[in-house]
């Protein structure tokens, strides 16, 4: 029987139904309306909200690797919560969400730990929401883990640290582990939080200008002048470090928008942004 992290989301966050839940993912997945994209998906960058607020921009991300059929999936997040450790993983043996479990890669972790000086921590029932409502577009996109598709294992990392030299020695050791791996990245990242719509779109071009110029240090450097802002900056970064080193090329940008082009109040509002990296 394996561990299975239990779900603090599911029902809120995402539908709590299984059936519900796989028809309004599939939902966001075929309405998107991809462009042409230019090379091979090696990475995405997908919004972590709820699924009613960026669920619609999360399903351009996932589109863009529909059918794939990675070995391992490696799940860059940010942490939210307090924490006095830089990175985090689970220490669960899989994730599970209604759609079914997802299992962890405990060899990949051990095997990412002896590329890093420093240490990955694995915690019993965290919170982060960030990480675990990217697994059902995984897991329609994809297939299922235990349930359908071809089975695929997680590699879970969630940042606290997020610095510079803390997401450049991640992204190192990403790409050493994944090299020689049939492997998808994500990022996980909202933007610009609970300025008026108006600002809200002109911080969040700035910030996805410098996810297209696949430049990560113009990054850290956006969201520390306060020229633009995401949540997950260090998650993207890291993401970007490794794609380059794996050989990937370009960034993408496949949509953007925000809670209030969902919600109808633009007084408040948090941005989204969906992204490929391509090789």
């Amino acid at each position: 029987m394996l561990d299975v992290r239990p779900s603090p989301i599911a029902g809120t966050w995402y539908e709590g139904n299984e059936k519900t839940l796989a028809r309004v993912v599939d939902k966001f997945l075929d309405e998107a309306q991809l462009p042409t994209l230019s090379g091979e998906a090696l990475a995405i960058i997908a919004p972590h909200a709820g699924h009613r607020y960026s669920g619609a921009v999360a399903g351009y991300a996932f589109a863009a690797v529909r059918g794939l059929q990675p070995d391992l999936v490696a799940v860059i997040s940010p942490f939210h919560n307090l924490s006095n450790y830089p990175l985090l993983t689970t220490a669960h043996d899989a994730y599970g969400t209604p759609l079914g479990n997802i299992e962890v890669d405990k060899a990949a972790l051990a095997e990412l730990s002896s590329h890093l000086d420093i240490p990955i921590t694995p915690v019993y029932a965290d919170k982060e929401h960030s990480l675990e409502i990217e697994l059902p577009f995984l897991q329609r996109a994809l297939g299922g883990g235990d349930r359908e598709g071809r089975p695929y294992k997680l590699l879970p990392i969630m940042i606290r640290a997020q610095e510079v030299d803390v997401a450049k020695k991640l992204g190192h050791a990403l790409a050493n582990v994944l090299k020689d791996k049939n492997a998808l990245l994500v990022a996980s990242t909202d933007l610009s939080h609970f300025y008026d719509q108006t600002t809200a779109n002109m911080l969040d071009a700035e910030m996805l200008k410098r996810f297209e110029s696949f430049e990560p240090e113009s990054i850290f450097e956006a969201e520390q002048t306060g020229k633009a802002f995401a949540c997950g900056h260090a998650a993207v970064a890291a993401v970007l470090w490794a794609s380059r080193e794996l050989g990937a090329s370009k960034v993408q940008i496949l949509r953007h928008a925000t809670s209030g082009d969902v919600t109808g109040d633009f007084s408040s509002v948090v941005g989204y942004g969906a992204g490929v990296i391509l090789k």
